[in-house]
């Protein structure tokens, strides 16, 4: 079977996966005050459907798929779930992204489905600042959280932090701070102007920026990555202290060149580029149990991915709808 190389010569051989467009939080960056009108759960595919999905995807090449929601850990099953997938594809490397907020409850459960790596979205320390940026969210249940999963040893555990300019570009040492005393690994990434209602060009600071305002500024330097695939962190170690962060430049430094990803939302619906509206319903196929159709679907589409995103930006997305 032919394997997933779109027209610019790159290998897609990671994917995102949505399992629910649910979410406990109402991030300010991520969805409006009011939420999204939820999807019947008629429409969102079923755990078998998703296995279904990863064997087509792992028969094309594909070899890391990252689950995301909404918030992943709000939809009943989840583990038992990545229990069957990692039975069936031991080898494939398999991840999940969360708020933190369910943590606590799930981290031992975690443990045992041989996660590869856990990213855990985490904007400030800031109690108050934390309520007010998640409008439902507790900074303590996530902490705890965090907590619970270095506790339970799951491994590659990341911090993600949105830095935005006069929010928590003055938390950046206490970050740092509090990601070392967890043994666990800060990476800070570029305010993305995917919502044009949340976007404020004024609150971006360029990783660039980001990297001066390091504690011991010029003692980081950037670490060569394992390859051109690593994904889009750019990291650095601290010469000094030996302490690494990473930074992601989605914006004022693409990684378009070496995107190795695609996305699938909660429905089925086949995404080649985080910021192009365009999308393929893949799920009849998936319903009808068409391997072979559903494989031909996605070498297709593929075909149409862009070159890069400011290509096809339109900034009227609401990221709770992609899908992380």
């Amino acid at each position: 079977m032919e394997r997933l190389t779109d027209s610019y010569g790159r290998n897609l051989n990671y994917v995102r996966i949505s399992v629910t467009d649910r979410c406990n939080y109402r991030c300010k960056y991520c969805m409006p005050l009011e939420g999204v009108e939820y999807l019947e759960h008629s429409e969102i595919l079923r755990y078998e459907e998703i296995i279904f999905l990863c064997r087509a995807l792992w028969e094309l090449g594909v070899r890391k798929v990252r689950f995301t929601g909404g918030e992943p850990l709000v939809r009943k099953g989840l583990v038992g779930f990545l229990k069957d997938l990692n039975k069936e594809f031991p080898d494939m490397k398999t991840a999940l992204t969360t708020n933190g907020s369910l943590l606590q409850q799930y981290a031992e459960q975690l443990a045992g489905v041989n996660l590869h790596s856990l990213n855990i979205s985490l904007d400030t320390l800031d109690p108050v600042k934390f309520a007010d940026v998640t409008r439902l969210g507790d900074l303590d249940d996530v902490i705890a959280g965090i907590r619970a999963a270095v506790k339970a040893k799951i491994r590659n555990i990341k911090l993600n932090t949105v830095i935005i300019r006069g929010f928590n570009d003055g938390e950046i040492g206490d970050l740092m701070a509090f990601s070392k005393e967890m043994g666990v690994l800060l990476r800070l990434i570029e305010f993305m102007p995917l919502e044009d209602d949340v976007w404020d060009e004024k609150a971006f600071i360029s990783g660039e920026e980001i990297l001066k305002m390091l504690p011991e500024g010029d003692s980081w330097k950037a670490e060569k990555p394992d390859s051109l695939e690593a994904g889009p962190a750019k990291y650095y170690r601290n010469e000094k202290t030996g302490d690494s962060i990473g930074i992601i430049t989605a914006v004022s430094n693409h990684f378009c060149k070496y995107c190795n990803r695609l996305r699938i939302s909660a429905t089925g619906k086949l995404r080649t580029c985080l910021f192009s509206p365009d999308e393929v319903s893949m799920r009849q196929l998936i319903l009808n149990s068409d391997s072979d159709g559903l494989k031909e679907l996605i070498l297709q589409s593929i075909k149409d991915k862009p070159r890069c995103w400011s290509d096809v930006r339109t900034g009227h997305q609401n990221m709770s709808g992609i899908g992380g």
